[in-house]
């Protein structure tokens, strides 16, 4: 089934009906193999210069995508095996936190990951990817489990933020996220955290404390959606544009600021695109960051974690002292 084109994309998607239109032809002749050739050209040319070119907010409309590969995709494509573990054993299975054994390239790991869903159905299953604290409790009692067995942990991000409902507040949302945060720092294993669509403030962060943490190309990682911070700073949603742009959550800004150590390429146009060539390129990350991390200790891993995020950011003393 095909996917609506985002407003960015309207004159690529025109250029397609037209080659799908001649493609049907059942006897084309030589003029017209010759304008498909072309128009097949165009698209390519077209495509790679407006995805070389995003602003932020189309970025984030990307990472929107409604045919864009997620959590259960990746599962299929990048992992040999996967066996879910459920529930948090206190209060329920979060369905938009998955949890569970996987392999990858002959190796155990533990994987943990938001899904959203795709259609009204599955999102409702999995609250749109965001979870409850009984979907961070779970999730860190998996890698607890992990850290016990000596197994790296595979962690996804995909959210837009945890769940901001009464419920949620009630049984400790905001306590939750900081325990994880406080125990995902002194987890003894290999913890990869790789930021696949959106990366929405505590909610992404709630497992996002690692010793690798990537994020595909059209990804975004943000304290704050574009819409929240509009809202706060211009009183409108309407500003979302500006927003995005101010908060310079995009790959080569957050490479730039240290946040996150690689930015993985997506095929032109996206994962949605090619969703097998964008799985063998995440697959492809995570291998090296397991090969990096492998030979540590976890005393190494440990220190390694604390100084990584200790490193984020700049604190005016420190930028008066360089400038001096």
């Amino acid at each position: 089934m095909k996917h609506r084109p985002l407003p960015f994309e309207r004159d690529i998607h025109e250029l397609e009906q037209r080659l799908e239109s001649l493609e049907q032809q059942s006897d084309p002749n030589e003029e017209t193999q010759d304008a498909i050739r072309n128009m097949r050209k165009e698209i390519v040319r077209l495509r790679k210069s407006v995805f070389e070119n995003l602003d932020a907010w189309q970025n984030v409309q990307v990472a929107r995508h409604e045919k864009r590969p997620q959590t259960l995709d990746y599962l299929d494509m990048v992992f040999d095996e996967f066996i879910e573990l459920h529930g948090d054993r206190a209060y329920g299975d979060d369905r938009a936190m998955l949890t569970g054994f996987a392999r990858i390239d002959g190796r155990k790991v533990m994987f943990v990951g938001q899904h959203k869903g795709r259609n009204l159905k599955e999102r409702t299953t999995h609250n749109y990817g965001m979870a409850h604290p009984e979907g961070y409790r779970k999730a860190l009692q998996k890698m607890e489990m992990a850290a016990k067995f000596n197994l790296p942990i595979i962690s996804f991000i995909d959210t837009a933020g945890a769940y901001p409902g009464v419920g949620a507040e009630e049984r400790g949302q905001a306590y939750q996220i900081a325990y994880n945060l406080r125990e995902m720092s002194r987890l003894g294993t290999p913890v990869i955290c790789v930021v696949i669509g959106e990366g929405g403030s505590g909610g992404a962060l709630g497992i996002g404390v690692g010793d690798y943490v990537c994020m595909l190309q059209y990804a975004y990682y943000s304290v704050i959606s574009p819409e929240g911070c509009a809202g706060i700073l211009w009183k409108h949603v309407k500003h979302a544009d500006k927003a995005a742009k101010a908060l310079r959550f995009t790959g080569p800004d957050l490479l730039e600021f240290g946040v996150v150590d690689s930015v993985i390429p997506e095929p032109f146009g996206g994962a949605h695109q090619h969703p097998r060539q964008a799985a063998t390129n995440l697959k492809i990350e995570i291998l090296k960051g397991l090969k990096k991390l492998s030979g540590m200790s976890p005393e190494e891993l440990i220190n390694h974690r604390y100084e990584r995020f200790r490193r984020i950011g700049i604190f005016e003393e420190q930028a008066a002292q360089t400038d001096q």
